[in-house]
């Protein structure tokens, strides 16, 4: 069978059980028709995420799943009653395949109007395929604090500081910068030198090598208070650094695990010091809160707050959409950066 996008089909990466990522495969499918309400997009990049790969490996309740969340392209058709978006209009996606057959690793895509955003002149169709999950969840860590807004926005967090443990990773890495743009003091930690000059680059103005120094005593040498959130990707791991990092009245948002699902917390510290540990999942925030995020994140983005590339922080790691096997592979075994499916 040939492939290559006609009026009556496309290409697209399906898999039916689970597995490692031979089991994706390239087919031809139909093009998705639009309903009231949709937009089909024309996905250019699509974005890899850990929870793309995890979600292959544990396999799908749909005949035929389509993986990845995020992606970024041009408005192909538009429904009745949608407004505000028309053919040809850069746009980004965000859950594309959450509870869905139909993810970004497809030529065409149709989702509901609100899950594409659009995409200002300023910003590349490849900082469009790299927000979504990675984006959105930091805007829900660092809103968990009591005293921040539901919606960052410039001069939100001035006046806080912010510690975002795994700086190099892609939730860090937009969580900087988010921290950033909303005026916070940002600090980081990395596990090497080519991860510190990543965070550097993100926009971290303190960094910690947790491997050679103590997280806490470094963090509180450059803020005596300690941090206002801490932004953790290994609760389980860190959570005695985080607590004698985070300030009396602060709080611990936790998004990620790596491979211990038990958190012990020491109960009489952190309820002396008032303490909160809120955790993030961001396909289940309350509709109101996803779309807080998702405004603040498309002004940032407007902002020139949330580039990537390697000069920002987030090294970028391309395969083209045959060899998507590639592409899940490297970002389970770790790749630092960002990986991107170009279609």
């Amino acid at each position: 069978m040939g492939f290559g996008t006609r009026e009556d089909g496309m290409r697209a990466i399906v898999y039916t059980c689970g597995g490692g990522p031979e089991v994706m495969r390239l087919v031809e499918r139909p093009v998705p028709q639009v309903r009231a309400g949709e937009v089909r997009v024309r996905v250019a990049v699509s974005g890899v995420n850990p929870t793309d790969w995890k979600a292959r490996a544990n396999g799908s309740d749909e005949p035929e799943q389509v993986p990845n969340q995020d992606g970024a392209g041009t408005v192909d058709a538009v429904g009745e009653a949608v407004h505000g978006l028309a053919v040809g209009d850069r746009v980004w996606v965000w859950d594309a395949a959450w509870r869905r057959a139909g993810g970004t690793a497809q030529e065409l895509i149709v989702l509901p109007a609100r899950q594409v955003v659009g995409l200002p002149g300023c910003a590349s169709l490849d900082v469009g395929a790299s927000l979504g999950i990675p984006a959105l969840t930091a805007h829900e860590a660092l809103t968990a604090h009591g005293s921040v807004p539901d919606r960052l926005a410039p001069g939100a967090l001035a006046g806080m500081t912010v510690l975002v443990t795994g700086g190099a990773g892609a939730v860090g890495h937009a969580a900087i910068q988010l921290a950033r743009w909303a005026g916070a003091d940002v600090a980081a930690t990395v596990s090497s030198d080519e991860k510190a000059l990543l965070a550097r680059r993100a926009g971290a103005a303190t960094v910690i090598d947790y491997l050679r120094e103590d997280v806490a005593t470094k963090l509180r040498s450059v803020h005596p208070a300690g941090a206002d959130i801490v932004v953790d990707v290994d609760a389980p791991r860190n959570v005695t650094a985080s607590l004698a990092s985070v300030a009396d009245n602060g709080t611990i948002a936790i998004y990620a695990t790596s491979d211990v699902d038990d958190l012990v917390v020491p109960g009489g510290p952190a309820m002396a010091r008032n303490i909160r540990f809120q955790f993030v999942l961001t396909y289940t925030v309350a509709p109101v809160a996803k779309d807080h995020a998702v405004a603040a994140v498309a002004a940032a983005v407007a902002d020139g707050a949330m580039e990537v590339g390697d000069a920002h922080g987030l090294p970028l790691h391309r395969f083209p959409l045959d060899r998507i096997a590639d592409a899940h592979r490297a970002v389970e075994q770790g790749t630092v950066g960002k990986v991107l499916v170009d279609l």
